[in-house]
């Protein structure tokens, strides 16, 4: 093996070269460091792993030495069997903060972002003024019509963008497709863009620098994509809505993350076949926040296509353009409107 550093990440040579993350116990998520002098694997707990997004643990071989400095590099480091039994995990550092005034510049650019203009098909002017303004809608120039959600915390500190990119016409997220012949929606992260390799992504809730205002006694509506809080905040202004980020977004189960939810009403809206597996988050959810936290199946019992949420329910209802008045299937309010099958849905029930 040629190399200009002794240490390395283990190269990939199938799923046994792939290992449990000591912070988040993914399985096959976990690359380990290879000494490439010796050939001999680092101890289980020294690597990165691969979710970047919702874990970023990395726990490198200089740090590894600083914190045991009995090791040697030049001598056979490996520790006996009695030592090198798995850490207790490491907690993961510290989240980066963007400054404001990159989300300021990003506050333009909206007669061609795609995903404005897809709101504006649906909604009146007034009503997508006001999303952009709520929930604080950015440009970017990634791909043509790019949108930037940004996911600021209820301090009010911006703890990340997220670059996503969607039909204007449609509101569905545009695919590459890579060359195993596999389709994946484009999205990417503003300090990948920036080159920021030191950057910590530790993420929150999209749309949670809401609650900082919110009375404590608003209730709170939790769903997976961004663009199903923004068209749910429309049709349904009575909850806060939040957004997870989708499956492998913010970790909502766990206790640094539900902080913010604390002795606050909360329903969950999973889409078409998370209801089960949603069930169990609020379980766990309900350990932190201190109260019950409701799950709706109101999806789930309308026999929808899997992973159909609301955004689709409420979209496949819809008139081609929505005035500010309404359609005659929409029923009028203070921000636009709604469907009229929304006063017909199920009662959201509770978790047994």
């Amino acid at each position: 093996m040629t190399t200009s550093h002794r240490f390395i990440l283990q190269p990939y040579k199938g799923p046994a070269t792939r290992h449990t993350c000591p912070a988040c116990d993914s399985k096959r998520q976990f690359v380990r460091y290879l000494d490439t002098e010796t050939g001999e694997l680092m101890p289980d707990h020294v690597g990165r792993c691969n979710r970047e997004a919702s874990c970023g643990y990395h726990y490198p071989p200089k740090q590894f030495f600083q914190d045991n400095p009995d090791y040697s590099k030049t001598a056979n480091w490996k520790a006996p069997t009695s030592a090198r039994k798995r850490p207790a995990p490491v907690p993961p550092p510290p989240p980066t903060y963007h400054p404001p005034d990159l989300l300021v510049k990003s506050l333009k650019g909206y007669d061609e972002n795609n995903f404005v203009r897809f709101l504006l098909d649906c909604f009146s002017d007034t009503v997508t003024e006001r999303l952009i303004n709520r929930y604080l809608i950015g440009s970017a120039k990634q791909w043509p019509g790019a949108t930037v959600f940004w996911q600021i915390d209820a301090t009010g500190r911006i703890r990340a963008g997220k670059v996503m990119h969607y039909h204007p016409d449609t509101g569905k997220r545009l695919k590459d497709r890579w060359k195993d012949g596999s389709e994946h929606a484009r999205i990417s992260w503003v300090h990948t863009l920036m080159g920021l390799e030191t950057f910590t992504l530790r993420q929150c809730f999209f749309g949670e620098h809401l609650l900082k205002t919110a009375p404590h006694t608003q209730p709170v509506a939790i769903v997976e994509s961004e663009k199903t809080a923004l068209i749910g905040s429309v049709i349904q202004p009575v909850f806060v809505w939040l957004a997870t980020g989708g499956s492998s977004g913010v970790k909502m189960t766990e206790a640094e993350v539900c902080n913010v939810l604390k002795g606050r009403k909360v329903t969950l809206f999973p889409d078409v076949g998370a209801f089960d597996k949603w069930k169990e988050k609020a379980r766990l959810m309900e350990t932190h926040i201190g109260r019950k936290v409701r799950v709706s199946d109101l999806l789930e019992n309308k026999h929808r296509p899997a992973n159909w949420d609301l955004a689709d329910d409420v979209l496949a209802a819809r008139q081609p353009v929505l005035l500010t008045t309404g359609p005659t299937n929409w029923v009028p309010n203070a921000l636009g409107g709604y469907p009229v099958f929304w006063d017909h849905y199920p009662t959201v029930k509770s978790q047994k």
